[in-house]
């Protein structure tokens, strides 16, 4: 039906994230070495676009009705009957179609229900296109480079982005280079002055997520956010807000750690 079959297209998609995996880990063993410069070229185009029937047998392979267990630490767990995230969304995506065929966009239901809802709410609060990154393995369990992620708790999000203070998706297409943009101190794409992370959107996200976990009997554990970038954040309208909601941010982070977490905001779920 596509050419190729479904097996095949597969095969090749593993192939590729053979190359993720290895360009993820070289990073994540330096341990104590700041994130490498790396300029990126502005993409006109999604090189990560993903043929529609592929993603739409994946899917239906891993539709799931059963109720999910979340077993274990987010550090040291796995997962069972995990709920396969959707690709995309009205106002969402998924970062990067490799990783997604590689079965790393796996949740809780629980979590599952709570990304949508907030996602739907958050379409007649603003325009915004907001970016799912790496959640976890269908079954759970360790999955590189990430220390966490092992339970179906765990969610990773592209920060929202502005080009010279106006919304934009310009670098939304970065498929697994968007783990190594680089920013500064203030949010400021080093490559590329004219973008700047958007905090507002990122704390008014984050409200979002609280107010749907809490629907589906979870709440917001923790974020882990570069330290730096804290202050920038709890300045905006709903940065205040999010500073009063008593919502966890780590407050220590080894070097490396923060330095990967400039450019997504990871976040940790917990039944309540």
């Amino acid at each position: 039906m596509f050419g190729i079959t479904f097996a095949q297209r597969r095969k090749k998609s593993m192939k590729h994230n053979l190359a993720f995996i290895a360009v993820i880990l070289l990073i994540a063993c330096q341990n104590t070495a700041p994130k490498e410069k790396k300029e990126h070229k502005l993409p006109t185009r999604s090189d990560f676009s993903p043929d529609p029937g592929v993603i739409s047998e994946y899917q239906k392979e891993h539709r799931q009705t059963a109720r999910s267990e979340s077993i274990g630490s987010v550090s040291n767990g796995e997962l069972k009957n995990g709920y396969l995230v959707p690709f995309s969304g009205t106002n969402f995506r998924y970062f990067d179609t490799t990783s997604y065929l590689s079965g790393r966009a796996f949740v809780n239901q629980a979590v599952y229900k709570t990304l949508l809802d907030s996602y739907k709410s958050l379409e007649n609060e603003t325009e915004v296109f907001f970016g799912l990154m790496e959640c976890s393995n269908e079954h759970g369990g360790k999955i590189w480079p990430h220390r966490t992620h092992q339970n179906g708790l765990s969610c990773d999000f592209m920060s929202p982005m502005l080009k010279n203070g106006i919304a934009t998706t310009d670098l939304n297409n970065l498929g697994a280079d968007h783990y190594f943009m680089d920013f500064d101190k203030n949010g400021v794409y080093k490559p590329d002055g004219s973008y700047t992370i958007d905090f507002n959107t990122i704390a008014q996200h984050l409200l979002a997520l609280n107010r749907s976990a809490a629907k589906f009997g979870l709440r917001i554990e923790k974020v882990i956010l570069k330290i730096e970038l804290k202050d920038d954040l709890f300045a905006t309208k709903y940065g205040k807000e999010l500073k009063k909601s008593g919502i966890y941010f780590a407050t220590s982070l080894s070097h490396l750690i923060n330095e990967l977490h400039d450019d997504h905001y990871h976040v940790d779920f917990k039944p309540i």
